[in-house]
């Protein structure tokens, strides 16, 4: 199955250097692109990619913005959105995650990272860039201590592996469970907890010591 991309970034430059990475990879291909906020919104509506790689400073609207209009919590039906930027900043990546966003990718994470990031995103995983992950686990807060309990063994048991950045195959096979069963357990938790993401599990996990 091919994974269809929409770029949006102001910078034409950028965005032939994105194409040319993506093109590369036989599962993937850029369908659309977008010079400013606006254009990417009204574009990815009428296109419905997969996937919208989306640059955090762009005219009109910036990618923080794009993101809530494409993915927010009141979007009735959302796109994949991955915010991919030069700008390592942690207002960044906190108002992406927060606006809806399934990945955080610096642009010079290399051209492995972002094919990974398109097919996560696709799968209905989160990646974001390692370098950031250990200061967005500090900088992130949800939910609060104690809720727990609310869990069942065996969801404490999917939720230490989504904190450890384990994608949903990779839990079917430690816990030696279908692909389907670790997809409602995932999503039990999120139900219980009250989490858009995977990103927000992760990070309710490490501050509440769920992760041993």
């Amino acid at each position: 199955m091919t994974i269809s991309v929409l770029l949006a970034d102001d910078q034409a430059m950028v965005r032939s250097g994105l194409r040319l990475l993506l093109s590369d990879e036989p599962d993937i291909d850029v369908v659309a692109e977008a010079a400013d906020g606006l254009s990417a919104v009204e574009l990815a509506r009428r296109v419905r990619p997969d996937v919208c790689l989306v640059d955090v400073r762009m005219p009109g609207l910036d990618g923080i913005e794009v993101t809530r209009a494409l993915a927010g919590p009141d979007v009735a039906d959302p796109l994949r959105v991955v915010v991919v930027t030069t700008f390592d900043v942690d207002e960044y990546v906190y108002g992406a995650l927060r606006g809806g966003a399934v990945g955080f990718v610096l642009k010079d994470a290399g051209p492995a990272l972002l094919a990974e990031a398109v097919r996560a995103a696709h799968a209905g995983d989160v990646l974001v860039s390692p370098s950031i992950t250990v200061r967005l686990l500090h900088h992130l807060t949800r939910g609060a201590p104690g809720e727990a309990h609310r869990l069942s063994e065996r969801e404490i048991e999917v939720v230490r592996a989504v904190a450890r950045a384990r994608t949903n195959q990779e839990i079917a096979a430690e816990l030696f469970i279908s692909l389907s069963t670790v997809k409602t357990h995932v999503a039990a938790v999120q139900r219980k907890l009250g989490m858009r993401n995977r990103v927000e599990i992760a990070v309710w996990a490490w501050e509440n010591n769920v992760v041993a």
